[in-house]
């Protein structure tokens, strides 16, 4: 299966571009009896592939986020989500408009901590909707939000159960659960 990936990807890291493909990887959950859920990647990419602390080395993805394969895009959006509190990955996070499939299939790699729940004790999941139950300043926009306001498709923040991320006026932002009723 290498040699089908290193001839999609001409050879190179599908996340860094620049080193030969030496590996073929499988984005999990998916199995790897499929070329289209592996990812053709160089052994420095692989070999940081797990770390959490190697925010300079991921620079790269910015570029591989665009990739057209869908293995590509959630594996970059995965180890994006590790970055998400820095200024780059976070840029990228919002400039980004992926199949919500995709980002679904490389946050399912992700660990949710905990349950997350809305201020009522219902449990919330990837792609719900919540209605705001009171109005919020929106940190760094000019904008708030009033209460009432609808977020459609919903995303978990995988390491804090009382944060949810989702879209109000086209920017993506951190609620916290506390302030969200689960719109059924």
């Amino acid at each position: 299966m290498l040699e089908k990936l290193k001839e999609r990807s001409g050879g190179l890291c599908e996340l860094c571009s620049k080193n030969e493909a030496t590996n073929d990887y499988t984005v999990t959950p998916k199995k790897d009896d499929a070329m289209e859920n592996q990812v053709a990647l160089c052994d420095a990419c692989l070999q940081n592939i797990a770390a959490t602390d190697q925010s300079f080395y991921w620079r790269v993805i910015e570029g591989s986020i665009w990739n057209p394969e869908p293995s590509v895009q959630a594996l970059s959006y995965r180890i994006l989500q590790n970055y998400k509190d820095e200024d780059w990955a976070s840029g990228v996070l919002s400039m980004v408009d992926l199949d919500e499939d995709t980002i679904q299939w490389g946050l399912s790699g992700l660990e949710v901590a905990a349950v997350h729940k809305d201020a009522f004790g219902n449990v919330l999941e990837n792609g719900d909707t919540v209605v705001l139950t009171q109005a919020l300043d929106v940190k760094g926009t000019n904008f708030s939000a009033p209460k009432g306001t609808v977020v459609k498709r919903i995303r978990l923040v995988h390491d804090n159960n009382e944060q949810i991320e989702g879209k109000i006026n086209e920017q993506m932002i951190v609620i916290l659960t506390k302030y969200v009723k689960k719109n059924n």
